[in-house]
């Protein structure tokens, strides 16, 4: 932790136990970040297994969610989907069902825009904040502190979250009211599935006219074509085979659906990234949902099918 980042926890002491809802990949990371920088923490999950590796980290582990609403003023959230949250807060045992003072939520889910607005609607109501904080970096930066953050919310109220969002991340952009943050995550992955596929290209057509894979990220890397896809994925997951991003197929395929269903809401034309859309969602004949989303690069849209 940066020195910096340290002081700034240490002088805002207010978000006391932190609740984590979800711990999977990112939140079992996120959990592990949380207890080293000071916090304590309160874990809810389904899974047995993730139970214990949390409480194994140091956090204390409740059986259900409004053990967690009473022991917490704030609670972050790790789901898989906007359903997942709209239960977690507004469900038979969700936030909204309990009568307690206001609680601090923190939404890190890549979810939808809309669902973010109507549930912060209700939950303002109840005199509960919500902001959504969806996050780039995947479970290393989960684990280190080094999440991308991008922020939906009034400025006072990610004020208030901010010790434990540098606690988190370690680029933080206030992008606008609740429900922005979330809407910046789905162009965030409509670009990041897009550009796997144009690099797979690129690769592709250099290896064709005799460049080798090495020799044409080293000099796309020093040009105006470079991205996150040539100077991270490629050289770190992709090139060397390895495959083991901690983000899978089915995670980015939903992702994408959620960027296709909000340009159809918006009524925004996508022509290109509607190609890539329709790429990821054939996909699926070949690679399945629990393999690492950077095996798109190997599946060839001529023929759908994957290379050896």
């Amino acid at each position: 932790m940066s020195e910096s980042k340290e002081a700034f926890i240490v002088s805002n002491p207010e978000t006391g136990t932190i609740g984590v809802v979800g711990l999977g990949n990112m939140g079992l990371g996120m959990v592990r970040t949380l207890l080293r920088d000071g916090f304590s923490v309160v874990g809810f999950d389904l899974s047995p297994e993730r139970q214990a590796e949390a409480a194994a980290a140091g956090a204390t582990i409740v059986a259900r969610l409004p053990e967690l609403f009473e022991a917490c003023q704030t609670i972050v959230l790790s789901l898989p989907t906007a359903n997942h949250v709209r239960t977690v807060l507004t469900g038979d045992e969700g936030l909204g069902a309990r009568d307690m003072d206001p609680r601090l939520v923190i939404d890190t889910t890549t979810s939808e825009p809309d669902v973010t607005r109507e549930l912060d609607a209700v939950l303002w109501t109840q005199g509960h904040i919500l902001i959504d904080a969806p996050v780039s970096g995947g479970p290393a930066g989960a684990n280190s502190g080094n999440l991308t953050m991008m922020v939906g919310g009034g400025d006072a109220d990610v004020a208030r979250a901010m010790p434990v969002l540098n606690s988190l991340g370690g680029k933080i952009t206030h992008v606008g009211p609740v429900g922005a943050g979330h809407a910046v995550k789905i162009v965030n992955n409509m670009l990041v599935a897009s550009h796997l596929l144009t690099m797979s290209e690129a690769v592709r057509l250099g290896n064709a006219a005799g460049v080798t894979t090495e020799n044409l990220i080293a000099a796309l890397n020093a040009g105006s074509g470079r991205s996150a896809i040539s100077e991270v994925n490629y050289p770190k997951w992709v090139m060397n085979g390895a495959f083991d991003s901690g983000f899978t197929m089915g995670l980015m395929r939903k992702d994408v659906r959620l960027a296709m269903a909000l340009a159809r809401e918006k009524d925004v034309s996508l022509p290109v990234s509607g190609l890539a859309g329709q790429i990821w969602a054939a996909s699926a004949e070949v690679l399945a949902d629990d393999a690492d989303f950077n095996r798109i690069t190997e599946c060839d849209p001529a023929d759908k099918g994957a290379k050896s």
